[in-house]
């Protein structure tokens, strides 16, 4: 019998954390006058690395770098604000929203407090028709310690706000007041959302339902997540709790144009892949979703008008009559004549 082969070894953590991020908390160490060596060393970051404008690395590494940072230096902004925000002071913001009984007033809670830390960064939290913006104003000159600022701040209160409602809250946009970055290619795995640049001010824009979404996770669940809390600053997540809802409105408004998984899952800013792996987790399927919203669409055309059951079976996306009945008696037990 022949050896059996050796299991392929796991690929390694993508680099894709920009240099220009790294130099930015170096910048810290150069501000409070301390040696970065030891960080740099404890993150596995080599110094020729910073000569390499293109250069990334991995989310581990910087998230250590982060962490050996604020903790030497005793600054959770990392050198951003015009006094320090002590180790701690992020996890002041988390346990006061945590007791909020939905999401809105979370978030609220978290812009509140954030005022009390410091006045430099002002954070905000409106409604636009069925959007919530989250707006940053700036009160003073962040220089070259701005983009780290603004994108780490962003980070910060949507990695807290998925975690809190354990899902996923997909950004509509994500805006930044400077020009694109040389980096600018690695904004899609920071934020799950499209980015413009040169916007009036720094900000975001999700759907409005999420607000009303009541928090999941305890004081335990925050003490054991505070105990490594930077990973919500560079990791994703992939559940959403209103991704089935989604779907059904995209199938209900735009189904002519969103025939298949691809285009549904691209105006979903997700992958086709994703978009399947996270109903399956959810316990349904794309093609029952799509079931269901012709069910309830044919249901209500059969009874509000007196359109052909040729014309409904067309509109609700099936080629014939025949297949349309058919399909229809599966879902009610009654064929479309008996409905009307």
């Amino acid at each position: 019998m022949p050896p059996r082969s050796p299991a392929p070894a796991a690929a390694p953590p993508r680099a894709a954390t920009p240099v220009a991020f790294v130099k930015a908390v170096l910048l810290a160490y150069a501000r409070y006058g301390q040696d970065p060596g030891p960080a740099l060393q404890a993150a596995q970051i080599a110094p020729a690395l910073l000569a390499d404008p293109q250069a990334c690395i991995t989310a581990a590494q910087m998230e250590t770098l982060c962490n050996t940072a604020m903790r030497a230096l005793d600054d959770e902004a990392l050198g951003w604000f015009s006094r320090k925000l002590p180790w701690g002071s992020y996890g002041l913001l988390c346990r006061a929203s945590l007791g909020a009984p939905n999401l809105g007033v979370a978030i609220k809670r978290w812009c509140r407090h954030h005022r009390l830390l410091t006045d430099d960064l002002e954070l905000a939290l409106r409604v636009e028709g069925d959007e919530a913006v989250l707006a940053l104003t700036e009160r003073r000159d962040f220089g070259p310690l701005r983009e780290f600022c603004l994108v780490t701040s962003l980070r910060y209160l949507h990695g807290y706000a998925c975690w809190a409602i354990d899902s996923r809250i997909p950004l509509r946009a994500v805006v930044f007041p400077f020009p694109e970055p040389a980096h600018g290619q690695v904004y899609p795995l920071i934020f799950p959302g499209p980015t413009v640049f040169g916007a009036p001010q720094a900000g975001f824009r999700f759907d409005a339902r999420y607000l009303g979404l009541a928090l999941r996770r305890d004081e335990p669940a925050l003490q054991t997540m505070l105990e490594r809390a930077l990973p919500l600053t560079v990791l994703q997540y992939r559940h959403d709790r209103l991704l089935q809802q989604s779907v059904r409105a995209l199938l209900r408004t735009r189904s002519g144009e969103l025939r298949n998984a691809e285009a549904l899952a691209m105006a979903l800013g997700l992958s086709t892949r994703s978009l399947h792996r996270q109903l399956q987790l959810e316990g349904v399927s794309l093609q029952a979703l799509r079931d269901e919203v012709r069910r309830e669409v044919a249901v209500d055309l059969l009874r509000r008008t007196d359109w052909p059951v040729k014309q409904v079976a067309h509109t609700v996306g099936f080629l014939n009559e025949k297949s349309f009945s058919r399909a229809f008696k599966a879902w009610t037990g009654l064929a479309p004549s008996e409905m009307r």
